[in-house]
């Protein structure tokens, strides 16, 4: 980007001010501490000017935003001529809670719907199931039934607002549900949009809700891509999420490089499905985490376009642009946030949001200020919401496209991650690929390492987190707390068994039958299948026992 004299003259320059101007400084106030870090543990230097970006090429490395590499975004106009969707995860309790807290959001101006579920149904059980004993709308809604599904979405138009469902090993037999209850309203598949999370290999990798083995796993996966390249233009089937891994503890460089490889990897499968990848990669969409250090997020959502695009324009051949662009989710960080003096939260939730809009989200949630106590009370959500409005409306960021691109110290940093994406790459592909470096510990091993590593800095007060090892008060709790009802859990079964009673058991039954022949077969698609047994008002704990009972259930070797 800069020519060989102008370089020679920056060096010369920058070689005088450490001699005279910056000694002169640190003699009379030297610096606050001897090492400065960022959240990944990444050492910061004092200053960064053209010398760091001297081996760099404007076109083909930033070139402008809506173009090829789409370091700057991936949209000529960004923020500028549409905002990012305001999509507040919500889900607790009963489908009639959640139908009730999704309604309230959308008055106080959500644009997208995201939808959390409880612990049983993301682990493919009935509310009545005994595993489901004492989780009951914990931390979402219970959805058993293509009922509870009708309930939850009960006077929302969902062919105008886009809905994301955070689900992974039961997603697609949810999916269905969601397809039937539209249909059954008179809305076709064909007019839905939205995003099942469906990520299979980051549950291995860090969230740990996997049932079945990896391979049949995965054939659920480009099932539901397959079905959805043919009959849901609108639907992103796979939301290929790095927020669970940075939550379980990974630097920003290994949220990055896991996340991608995820994805190279569902690439590839969806190719030797026999699927067009200029077809189904359009719908393939990114769900990162906005952590603490503002700097490095932004860096981090930079190189996540630009390796993207240049993997799949260079490596894989794609010819559609639109199967070179990444588009993602943004959430902040959940571990970031502290239980001790929980109203700092906002502050925090305000930056790491900030971070995401200035690296270019196209979907983003702000967490709530109790989220280390509770699921969200109604004035926390309407906090978090307010916070991305003000950014939106008042802060100024959204006026201009890409403003910190060509900040020295954001495209060091955005070099930087691309490297450290790329040797991760190396490495994963020397152990055979994704598979293989689940099956070897690898992604838990280093994850595990940077979590560790983060913790003894904090013991070590070498990271300061305000309120909790440095500027602590005694002080009683004085948030107001979302609490679940128990009585719904006993409304929730007692629907369950009418359902069972009311339904017709031989169409059931035949309808299981035919998923579990089908899953027999390799290259039967299933989710036609799941939609034909759920409109028969088949549980989600019936379609899944039957899987189980094909497939088995996965058993996470021990690491050691």
């Amino acid at each position: 980007m800069f020519d060989k004299p102008e370089l020679a003259t920056i060096q010369q320059s920058k070689d005088r001010w450490e001699e005279t101007t910056l000694q002169q400084t640190l003699s009379k106030s030297p610096e606050r501490r001897k090492k400065f870090i960022t959240t990944s543990s990444e050492t910061i230097d004092r200053l960064y000017t053209p010398l760091d970006l001297a081996g760099m090429d404007y076109q083909h490395d930033l070139a402008m935003p809506g173009e090829y590499p789409y370091t700057r975004g991936v949209h000529a106009t960004m923020h500028r001529g549409k905002l990012w969707t305001m999509r507040m995860f919500a889900g607790f309790g009963t489908a009639e809670e959640t139908n009730a807290r999704f309604k309230y959001l959308l008055e106080h101006g959500e644009t997208g719907l995201s939808t959390a579920f409880d612990m049983p149904t993301l682990y493919g059980y009935d509310t009545d199931a005994p595993q489901a004993l004492g989780e009951f709308g914990k931390c979402g809604v219970a959805i058993s039934s293509l009922a509870d599904m009708e309930i939850l979405f009960d006077g929302i138009p969902v062919d105008q607002v886009t809905t994301s469902m955070t689900i992974n090993s039961p997603a697609a037999i949810i999916w269905a549900m969601y397809i039937a209850a539209a249909e059954k309203r008179g809305i076709p598949r064909a007019k839905l949009g939205g995003t099942i999370q469906n990520d299979i290999l980051k549950e291995y990798i860090a969230q740990k809700e996997f049932i079945f083995p990896p391979n049949p796993s995965m054939r659920l996966v480009v099932d539901t891509m397959e079905f959805g390249t043919r009959a849901m233009p609108l639907w992103n089937t796979i939301s290929i999420s790095g927020y669970h891994i940075r939550e379980a503890g990974s630097t920003a460089a290994q949220e990055l490089a896991f996340t991608l490889a995820d994805g190279m990897e569902y690439v590839r499968w969806g190719i030797q499905r026999g699927m067009n990848v200029d077809d189904f990669a359009p719908r393939l969409s990114f769900f990162f985490n906005a952590h603490n250090d503002f700097f490095e997020e932004i860096a981090k959502y930079r190189a996540a376009r630009r390796i993207w695009a240049k993997w799949m324009h260079e490596k894989i051949g794609a010819k559609n642009p639109r199967a070179w662009l990444m588009r993602f989710h943004t959430q902040t960080a959940g571990v970031s946030l502290t239980a001790q003096q929980p109203m700092n939260n906002v502050a925090r939730v305000a930056i790491q949001a900030l971070a995401a809009v200035l690296g270019g989200t196209q979907s983003l949630h702000t967490n709530s200020l109790d989220e280390a106590w509770a699921l969200p009370s109604e004035n926390a959500a309407t906090i978090a919401l307010r916070t991305q409005q003000i950014i939106a409306n008042e802060s100024g960021v959204a006026n201009t496209v890409d403003p910190l691109g060509g900040a020295y110290f954001v495209e060091t940093f955005t070099n930087r991650m691309e490297q450290e994406a790329n040797a991760y790459f190396e490495k994963i592909e020397k152990l055979g690929g994704v598979l293989p470096a689940i099956e070897h510990g690898f992604f838990q091993r280093e994850i595990a390492e940077s979590a560790a590593r983060y913790q003894t800095e904090i013991e070590t007060k070498d990271r300061i987190i305000v309120g909790v090892n440095d500027y602590v008060v005694q002080e009683d709790l004085k948030v107001p707390l979302l609490r679940v009802d128990e009585a719904g859990a006993r409304h929730q079964i007692a629907r369950l068994e009418k359902i069972r009673r009311e339904r017709d058991g031989a169409a059931v039954q035949a309808k299981l039958d035919a998923i579990r022949d089908a899953a027999k077969r390799d290259r039967a698609n299933l989710m036609p299948l799941f939609i034909d047994a759920v409109n028969a008002y088949a549980t989600l704990g019936e379609i899944m026992n039957v899987l189980r009972k094909v497939w088995g259930e996965y058993k996470e070797p021990v690491i050691v």
